[in-house]
């Protein structure tokens, strides 16, 4: 009887990936935002209170007018805020079963994933300094129509006029702006980046996340109509933008203000790590970030 194909796989060896988690999403609002380097965990935005005065074509002999610029006394702070995990792993584990891959580096590597997925969602959705809660009133419109149209987005525009750089949208927002588009007879471009075709309006890269609240809720037809909200930002320093807060001096620059943490083995031989990761984000000038509030 010649060998069995059962038999003859325990001499084979199987090729294998990594272990894969389908929730993991690009995040692409982490590597779209500039970041900064704080110290202590907080950042304190200065504003002026008084802008200074300027006169032009003045006539000979007038005395220039006296101004100086006045900042607020007490202007706004951010803390940074932490999301930690803990990863567990047996001992005999790590030293037994580490190749091909090395259990306790994949083992970090999916508690990371779970950080920055949490880090985006903190960054749309916190109390404190997500983008979603901290825009101004003078910059959040509504819908004239319900789902988001080419009208929509150009007054979005018209409110962060001065540098847009890019909207931030759910898929589902994104795919019926698109929609309305088409029942227009509107094509609209898309632009590359990281490799990947971005749709645009008006040359403002539309950028997804799934992180953005997709809300239910039922009308009195008894129809359930979903709510969402697309934002239009301005970033960076230089430009009185948006940028996130990192701390200075904790992790590396692949992974920034991100520490791992060995906390000890207990007496079952289970080695635990605390990943922690530091951050936060800060609209510098009120008109830097303007939110369209749709129904999809």
């Amino acid at each position: 009887m010649p060998l069995t194909p059962a038999a003859a796989r325990n001499l084979a060896s199987t090729t294998k990936t990594a272990p894969i988690w389908p929730e993991v999403t690009p995040r692409w609002i982490l590597l779209l935002l500039p970041w900064i380097q704080v110290e202590a965990g907080k950042f304190r935005v200065n504003r002026v209170e008084t802008a200074p005065t300027a006169v032009s074509e003045k006539p000979l002999g007038e005395t220039l007018p006296q101004t100086f610029a006045d900042y607020l006394d007490e202007p706004p702070v951010i803390d940074l805020t932490t999301v930690e995990t803990t990863v567990e792993i047996h001992t005999r584990v790590a030293d037994l079963y580490s190749s091909p891959f090395d259990q306790k580096q994949e083992q970090f590597r999916l508690g990371i994933q779970r950080i920055k997925e949490q880090k985006e969602n903190t960054l749309f959705n916190s109390a404190e300094f997500g983008l979603l809660k901290v825009v101004d009133p003078r910059m959040r419109i509504s819908s004239s129509s319900g789902p988001p149209t080419p009208d929509d987005m150009d007054d979005l525009l018209a409110l962060v006029w001065k540098m847009p750089a890019f909207f931030l949208a759910q898929p589902r927002a994104i795919a019926a702006f698109g929609k309305q588009c088409t029942a227009k007879g509107i094509k609209l471009d898309t632009v590359e980046m990281f490799g990947v075709p971005f749709v645009t309006w008006r040359g403002v890269p539309i950028v997804p996340s799934d992180k953005i609240p997709l809300s239910n809720r039922t009308t009195r037809k008894s129809a359930t109509q979903e709510n969402t909200s697309i934002l239009l930002m301005r970033v960076g320093e230089e430009h009185q933008g948006v940028v996130g807060l990192h701390q200075a001096g904790v992790g590396d620059e692949n992974f920034q203000s991100l520490a791992v943490r060995f906390m000890g083995i207990n007496s079952e031989g289970i080695s635990t790590y605390l990943l922690t990761c530091y951050f936060a984000a800060a609209v510098l000038a009120y008109d830097a970030l303007g939110v369209l509030d749709v129904k999809l």
